[in-house]
């Protein structure tokens, strides 16, 4: 049953075309890729409390468990889709169930017991109808799948944490019984079970049409992006929010449902959003502490960019980014100039290759061959550089500006790539706004603050007995390491 009557005015209800095909697919495994802010979630609960009403009316119970990404969305489906469709539907059912009291709505600890005296507890939310069905939203994890024997939706599949673990310890449960499943997501690249099953099936690529029956492999596959759910009658201004959104890798993925695969993007748009922070870029908060700049070089259709990371504590917190674009070298070293004067620069490396030769040279003729290092952006080097931010991103050990969306765009521009002679190489396409700059002077500043320098120091010794020479050991040099080598 859907809840709305036959006459357009008196609908409770409006579910779009492509809503109403999901809601009569009968299907026991069913899966559905749907684009962001076409309301997945609301339909796919539409359907649990359909099926709970039905069961209501025939005197009958069932059970259904929500498994949500955390507690935080585990709620927002309770409240925001189970809660008001649940009113909706015993609004339009009212003669029929008129007799029977509301449903109850409680929350409670759900413990899962690890064995060996060990349990874990889970915030649960739980609806109860007054025949006995009864709907549980949960934060899903292989506790938590394996913990009940119901149907199940597992709602926006493609970002839980452990998806294979949770998949392994839910299915043999749901398996028996004829019990449902109904899984649904937007795409978050290939490295996730959503993508296994949404991709499962022969032909999976001409699919979008939302036909009810399920493929060879028992599953029925519905795709509506972004375009199919506007034409089907969803009210969203297409080209105000692409414009709006300012990404087309995420447009891509969220709206459109390509497939990315995350794994060729050096630093995710995950990773890179755990180090942001809003008051980082800001160089009024400098402290006085020791600074280290990457600074990438370019004059002409690139960017020339000095990145400035002030050590605090183990974080190293972004201070400035200055950009330059079709500067003068005169321009160059002038803003260089500024920032060495404003910040207290312990290590400068900058990209040397080509025509990074000469400004190289004129920085160590400033500052000092012991502030200043160039780095030849060969293929090893650039391997090096590229592992030591992503290790400074992975440790959380830098803090760099929020709402940037061009800082996030250059930072994910950078792929991996394996050549026929099987050496990574690390490239990003150009644009208008660069060619990854942002990223490589970040990663000269990262690098740059790997090793401190440390003044040079020596200490005499007693010639041997045996009349042999003694090693000299270093404890200084940008080469070095803290301490005695």
């Amino acid at each position: 049953m859907i809840p709305e009557s036959n006459h357009s005015q008196d609908k409770v209800i409006d579910f779009h075309k492509y809503q109403r095909l999901w809601l009569k697919d009968k299907s026991r495994f069913k899966i559905g890729m749907f684009s962001r802010q076409s309301g997945k979630t609301f339909t796919t609960c539409a359907e649990i409390v359909e099926d709970c009403i039905d069961h209501e009316i025939e005197g009958k119970r069932t059970r259904w468990v929500i498994l949500s990404r955390g507690e935080r969305q585990s709620k927002e489906a309770m409240d925001e889709a189970i809660k008001p469709l649940i009113k909706a539907f015993y609004h339009v059912y009212n003669a029929v169930l008129k007799h029977k009291r509301d449903p109850e709505v409680r929350e409670y600890d759900y413990v899962v017991d690890k064995g060996k005296g060990i349990t874990a507890t889970y915030k649960a939310l739980e609806v109860t109808f007054p025949s006995g069905s009864r709907i549980t939203a949960l934060p899903a994890n292989p506790d938590t799948a394996r913990g009940f024997s119901a149907n199940v939706l597992l709602d926006e599949f493609g970002i839980h944490a452990d998806s294979r673990e949770i998949w392994g310890a839910l299915f043999p449960v749901i398996s028996k019984g004829g019990l449902k499943l109904r899984v649904v997501s937007t795409p978050k690249g290939k490295g996730n079970k959503f993508y296994d099953l949404m991709t499962g099936g022969p032909g999976w690529e001409a699919r979008g049409l939302n036909t009810p029956a399920p493929d060879e492999d028992g599953w029925s596959r519905h795709i509506t992006d972004i375009y199919k759910a506007v034409d089907q009658g969803l009210p969203r201004n297409i080209q105000e929010l692409k414009s709006a959104l300012r990404d087309d890798d995420v447009w891509s993925q969220e709206y459109e449902l390509h497939w990315l695969d995350a794994a060729s993007a050096w630093l995710d748009y995950d990773l890179i959003s755990s180090v942001e922070h809003p008051l980082a870029g800001r160089p009024e908060l400098y402290a006085g502490g020791p600074v280290y700049i990457g600074n990438d070089i370019a004059a002409r259709n690139d960017l020339w960019v000095a990145w400035v990371l002030e050590q605090v504590g183990d974080v190293l917190w972004t201070r400035e980014i200055s950009i330059l674009k079709r500067a003068s070298f005169a321009s160059q070293d002038a803003e260089m100039d500024r920032l060495v004067m404003y910040y207290r620069m312990l290590r400068l490396m900058m990209d040397q290759t080509g025509m990074g030769e000469k400004p190289v040279e004129d920085a160590i003729r400033r500052y000092g061959a012991t502030r200043v290092e160039g780095l030849l952006f060969t293929n090893s080097n650039k391997q090096m550089l590229a592992q030591t931010i992503k290790q400074t991103f992975d440790d959380r050990k830098i803090r760099i500006p929020a709402a940037r969306p061009e800082l996030r765009a250059d930072l994910h521009k950078i792929k991996k790539t394996t050549g026929e002679t099987g050496i990574p190489r690390f490239v990003a396409d150009s644009d208008a706004d660069g060619h990854a700059d942002r990223f490589w002077a970040g990663a000269l500043a990262c690098q740059a603050a790997q090793t401190q320098y440390q003044p040079y120091s020596y200490q005499a010794v007693r010639p041997s007995e045996d009349g042999l020479d003694r090693h000299i050991r270093l404890t200084a040099g940008f080469n070095a390491r803290k301490g005695l080598l």
